[in-house]
């Protein structure tokens, strides 16, 4: 099972439908999916169910909102399992033995934030804390239990920020994939990020030490919603997707070029834009080579 998690300190740079795509053409390939939506906006979750049957069916006992509560809660966590979903429309359309699961999110998830830091001590994280492992590594060990075991692939969406629930991800995660538009403030926090990912592992492995350590591997950049002239993006594209030599971060060989139409409409289907039927080759085409790259950087 690989787990990873999708995160830019920027919104708006397509990481949720990276997300939501790679993880419906993992499935297409006959693999067993799990989405994780950890972002507050539930966007991933709205890809793929209507707003009015969130609010129906799944708002007040259904998300990762609910488990959360159960790991501030006095009593033991929770399982996770419950709360997984199967969304009908994109698994109708799976050929084979593939599926497509998802953990929904919830518009109060930010408050969880601020009580995982309050149990804490404060915003700081302090690593004192006798609550410090237990409660980063509350996703890692609910996704370690047997019924995940079937799993293939996890792809965790992660919110645009580096808050608690943000790293229990991160703790969770074997790797870490990095959605970017090919512009200056989606650029910015590249390296940033890398280096609270890097202060994250170094505080975590002191206090877990001598039990188990992490090391999420950080998979690459993955530039998006690219705008070509005829064959070729534009230059203004072109000098943004340089940027990234200077900071010596890997980058996925495969980027995704905007398309409106596609990723707008996909939503409205709640069918990620690799599934619609009869859609632009070309896009798709590239949603499938990202996967198979995915695939290959996570088998190293």
């Amino acid at each position: 099972m690989s787990i990873t998690s999708v995160i830019n300190y920027k919104g708006g740079v397509g990481k949720t439908t990276i997300t939501a795509n790679l993880g419906a053409e993992l499935a297409a390939r006959g693999r067993r999916v799990l989405l994780i939506d950890l972002d507050p906006q539930a966007s991933l979750t709205f890809s793929f169910y209507p707003a009015a049957q969130w609010e129906a069916e799944l708002a007040y006992e259904r998300t990762v909102l609910q488990w959360f509560g159960s790991v501030l809660a006095d009593e033991p966590t929770a399982a996770l399992h419950p709360y997984v979903l199967t969304p009908e429309p994109a698994n109708a359309l799976l050929p084979g033995a593939g599926r497509l699961d998802l953990i929904a999110s919830h518009l109060q998830l930010v408050d969880v934030d601020l009580d995982l830091a309050a149990a804490l001590g404060g915003s700081r994280f302090q690593h004192g804390s006798p609550h410090f492992l237990p409660l980063h590594r509350a996703l890692a060990d609910a996704l370690a239990t047997e019924a995940f075991a079937g799993y293939d692939d996890i792809l965790i969406d992660c919110a645009p920020n580096f808050t608690m629930v943000t790293r229990t991800a991160i703790v969770a995660s074997e790797h870490i994939l990095t959605p970017a538009k090919p512009d200056y403030l989606s650029t910015l926090g590249i390296d940033y990020l890398r280096s609270k990912v890097s202060e994250l592992v170094s505080d975590f492995n002191r206090v877990a030490t001598p039990g188990p350590t992490i090391d999420p591997q950080y998979l690459g950049v993955v530039f998006t919603m690219i705008q070509y002239a005829g064959s070729a993006p534009i230059s203004a594209s072109r000098n943004y997707l340089r940027l990234t030599d200077n900071l010596e971060v890997p980058v996925f060989r495969q980027t995704i070029r905007e398309n409106k139409t596609l990723f707008g409409t996909a939503g409205e289907r709640h069918l990620p834009a690799v599934l619609v039927p009869n859609a632009n080759d070309k896009v798709q085409y590239e949603l499938q080579q990202l996967a198979s790259e995915f695939l290959a950087r996570t088998r190293a």
